[in-house]
Order: C-alpha cells, then sequence, then structure tokens
C-alpha cells in the first residue's frame, strides 16, 4: 500500500508517496504566491494551496496503481488563520504564522488579560504570530469579516476539510492557536469568550494520526483515486517533523533549521516553562512536547548571502570559514530578522552585527550569521536544561542541515551529538507515518518512527571546541539584554 504525506509549506507545498516500508517512491513539489499587502503583513490564499494540492496529488500518482493507495496525512504551516463564511466561500486571504500585524491585540491579551490567566487557559502566552490575537485583529479591524465567519480553520485543515468535508483539526496544531487547553486537549470557554468565538466555529479535535474520513466521491473522482482513501488529522509542522525524524516519546530532541529555527523536545508528561519561554503543545504522537522557535534561521543564512553578498555559492563561502576559525571569532550576530519568539517573545528585536573591528572579514561575519542562529537555539535549550530535562542528543533536519560547517558549530554550540536520519522530508515524511498508522499498518506512532525512521549519521562535538564555543556564548547571552531597550527606538 502507498500512504501520502502533504508538507504544506508557506512557499511551496511538497507532496512524497511512501511505501509501508517506509521507502519514498516520489516527491513533488508545487510552489504558490507569497502575499505582502502592508510591511510586516504576510498572507496567501487557501485556494492557491488547495490548487497546490490537487495539482501535487495528481502528478504525485500518476505512474503508480492508485487503487493502492490507502492513506492521506499533513504536516502545516502552523497558525494561519483561515475563516469561511456559512457557504464555505473563503472570507478573506489567510493571515500567516509570519504576520506582524497583531502587535496590539497581542499586547491586550498578555497584558490586559494577564499572561498568567493565558496560561492558565492554554499552556502558553500570546504571540504576534498565534492565531487567537489575529482573530481579535479581524474582529477588530474587519468586523463586516468577523460577522461573517462559520468556521475558523489552520491551513492543513482547510486542505482535509476540501478532500473530505470534515471540520477537523489536531491536537498539535491546535496547541499554537491560543484557543486551547493543551493540558486536557480541549477548546478553552474562556479564550472562546475572550475572542468573541463560539464553540460551533472551531473544528472537531483529534489525534494526529486518527482518521477525520475519506475521500469526498467528487475528489476522488477528480484526483482518480479511491473513495476508500483514509486522511488522517496530521499535525502541525514541527510536530509532523519530529515524527519524521522519529523524535517521540520522552525526552527526544529535533533541531529544525528551515526558514523559521525549532527544538523540539518531546514528553510523555504535559509542563510549562514557568516564564512560557517555551511553547507547551500537544505531540503528534498523542502525549506531549516543549518548542522553543526562533523566527529566523536558515533565512538568516540566504539574506546573508543572496542579499547581503549577491551570491548563491554557499559552499565557497563557508569554505573560507576554517576549523581555527571555528570558537574564536570576535564578531556576533543576533538574529533577530523579523523580531524573535522563544524565548524572548520580542517584535521590536533586529538582527544586530557587534564586535567588528579593521580586523574582521567576510568570513567572520558570515560565521557570526551560522553562529548567531547555534547561539540563538541554545536559548532555547538553556531553558529546557532549566526544566531538569537533559538532552544527551538531538536529531537535526531541514534545509541548514545540509551544510557540515552549520552541523559542526551547532554540535559544539549544544555540547550534544548530532544525528542525521535517513530521509529528509520531514513534516511529509511524518505526515506519510501518520495515514499509515491510522490505515492500521503500524500499531502506535512509536511502533511506526521505531521501523521506519534510521539515523545514517552523527556528529560528535569536539571537548576543546565545545569549551571555546561555551565562553563565546555567555557573551552572545549578555548581548539581548543589553540592546533590547534600543530596538522600539530605531523602528
Amino acid at each position: 500500500m502507498y500512504y501520502i504525506g502533504v508538507d504544506l509549506g508557506t512557499s511551496a507545498v511538497k507532496l512524497l508517496l511512501m511505501e509501508e516500508n517506509g521507502r519514498i517512491t516520489k516527491v513533488v513539489s508545487k510552489e504558490y504566491p507569497l502575499y505582502f499587502p502592508h510591511p510586516g503583513w504576510s498572507e496567501q490564499k487557501p485556494e492557491d494551496w488547495w490548487n497546490a494540492v490537487k495539482d501535487g496529488l495528481k502528478e504525485l500518482t500518476k505512474d503508480c496503481d492508485k487503487s493502492q493507495v490507502a492513506g492521506i496525512s499533513f504536516g502545516g504551516q502552523m497558525h494561519g488563520l483561515v475563516i469561511l463564511d456559512k457557504d464555505d466561500n473563503v472570507i478573506r486571504p489567510a493571515i500567516l504564522w509570519n504576520d506582524g500585524r497583531t502587535q496590539d491585540e497581542t499586547d491586550y491579551l498578555n497584558n490586559e488579560i494577564g499572561k498568567d490567566k493565558l496560561s492558565k487557559y492554554t499552556a502558553n502566552i500570546a504571540f504576534t504570530g498565534f492565531t487567537a490575537p489575529k482573530i481579535l485583529w479581524v474582529k477588530n479591524k474587519e468586523p463586516e469579516n468577523f460577522t461573517r465567519i462559520d468556521k475558523i480553520m489552520l491551513p492543513k485543515d482547510y486542505i482535509a476539510y476540501m478532500l473530505t468535508g470534515s471540520f477537523c483539526t489536531d491536537v498539535s496544531d491546535a496547541s499554537g492557536m491560543l484557543l486551547f487547553d493543551v493540558e486536557h486537549k480541549c477548546w478553552s470557554e474562556e479564550m472562546m469568550q475572550i475572542c468573541g468565538v463560539k464553540a460551533s466555529q472551531l473544528a472537531k479535535i483529534y489525534e494526529s494520526y486518527e482518521t477525520v474520513g475519506t475521500l469526498k466521491p467528487e475528489t476522488a473522482a477528480e484526483l482518480g483515486l479511491p473513495e476508500t482513501v483514509k486522511v488522517a488529522a496530521g499535525a502541525g509542522d514541527n510536530a509532523a517533523a519530529a515524527i519524521g525524524t522519529g523524535t517521540v516519546g520522552d525526552g527526544m530532541c529535533n533541531i529544525s533549521l528551515g526558514t523559521s529555527g525549532t527544538i523540539f523536545i518531546s514528553s510523555k508528561n504535559f509542563g510549562v516553562d514557568k516564564n512560557n519561554a517555551l511553547h507547551s503543545f500537544a505531540h503528534a504522537d498523542g502525549k506531549y512536547h516543549l518548542m522553543g522557535c526562533m523566527l529566523s534561521a536558515a533565512s538568516c543564512n540566504k539574506w546573508w548571502m543572496e542579499e547581503i553578498m549577491q551570491t548563491t555559492e554557499f559552499a565557497r563561502e563557508q569554505a573560507a570559514i576554517t576549523d581555527e576559525k571555528l570558537g574564536n571569532n570576535h564578531v556576533y550576530f543576533l538574529p533577530y530578522l523579523m523580531g524573535e519568539r522563544s524565548p524572548h517573545n520580542d517584535a521590536n528585536a533586529r538582527g544586530t552585527f557587534i564586535g567588528m573591528t579593521m580586523d574582521s572579514t567576510r568570513a567572520d561575519l558570515y560565521q557570526a550569521v551560522l553562529e548567531g542562529v547555534a547561539f540563538a537555539i541554545r536559548d532555547s535549550f538553556e531553558v529546557a536544561k532549566r526544566l531538569g530535562i537533559n538532552i544527551q542528543s538531538s536529531k537535526i533536519c531541514g534545509g541548514g542541515a545540509k551544510s557540515p560547517l552549520w552541523k559542526k558549530i551547532f554540535a559544539n554550540v549544544l555540547n550534544i551529538r548530532l544525528d542525521i536520519i535517513e530521509s529528509e522530508e520531514g513534516p511529509g515524511y511524518g505526515g506519510a507515518i501518520l495515514a499509515a498508522v491510522a490505515c492500521g499498518a503500524y500499531a502506535s506512532v512509536e511502533d511506526a518512527a521505531s521501523k521506519l525512521v534510521k539515523v545514517v549519521d552523527s556528529v560528535e562535538p569536539d571537548k576543546e571546541l565545545a569549551a571555546r564555543y561555551e565562553e563565546r556564548y555567555r557573551s552572545f547571552a549578555q548581548i539581548y539584554p543589553t540592546v533590547k531597550e534600543l530596538f522600539p527606538k530605531i523602528l
């Protein structure tokens, strides 16, 4: 049998076809537009996602025995607000995870409702990217649209709805809405009241590996797939990537270096950082996880290379950063090009170089960018350690993880072993695994991950280099607290 994973990303949807033994037989990618109608705003049209998914599914399955396709599931960009009217028309373009328009609403929730109450209701505090502040923004700025809302969805859940007609979401993605009681895995009555939302406007909640429905007859006919294809609820992209890297069970860790960067720590028990520096979410394996998310990770690398250096020769530029330079750089970079989420929760934070002298070179600045992202991930790593979580190793995935230099920097900045897995498909592979579990091919998510996810390489820290990076990190950690008061003044 075949299982399809759909990774609904910010720039494209990536679909993969997986055999029951975990082998990926085909991968298809379809891009769609990203709109920036005002500075700091970020939107997409859900209809573009749906058209791309349909085209992708047709291309993905055109050469296989379609009767053998058993299940579909998802990893999806989180936090985006999709709103439909009573006739299932999309009311306005989706407001995305990296949209910064909701600072006023976020401040209202954190300061007037209060972080303590938010944490009690949802296990988290408000961030500009979360969904609840977006709902309040629509209520305040587009009241005519707010009154038309019949259904509130997350991006991947819109695709599930179009495939099956099931108005659904999963526990991991719902955790990032600030409407969800993470501990008890239900919608928060208090947050619904605060946002002016009715229970009927919110989806039915499923575990990520549960079946939400099968293909609608007309959709199956259009795609050329059996009506019996099961669709599983799926997960937010980071939880799906964690499934795809085998980060399930208790105390496992995954670092993802995509456009944004995350450190993801799975846990069998619910827990909350008292300062809410880490997100406390439900996991796609049926349990829980803590997550630190930085808004600019591999995108810092892309920005430095393509916008500043005007080149795409990544390997050539990194070759100038030789081993003797590692841990000895006096230039530092704060990687806050789009503000920052974990652990600072500061939309005003900005990218900053500091420590340059007349001796500083092009390679020093590039090294500072790569190290700055690693140091910023360590900020969240330190929060986890203060919670008593002892992380000995981590998986690493995402586009940035293709760089041997960057992996070496990360291993030594964090002073842990980094494991590289066979598949680099992260959320899509996790989605396919969830589909296989929903179809009964595996007894549980943990069972599937243990059998399908294979470690093919590891990067071990070097004792002397890790010690040098320990000293460098202590200096880095002092920079943001020193300059944070300047950021609002220079915007």
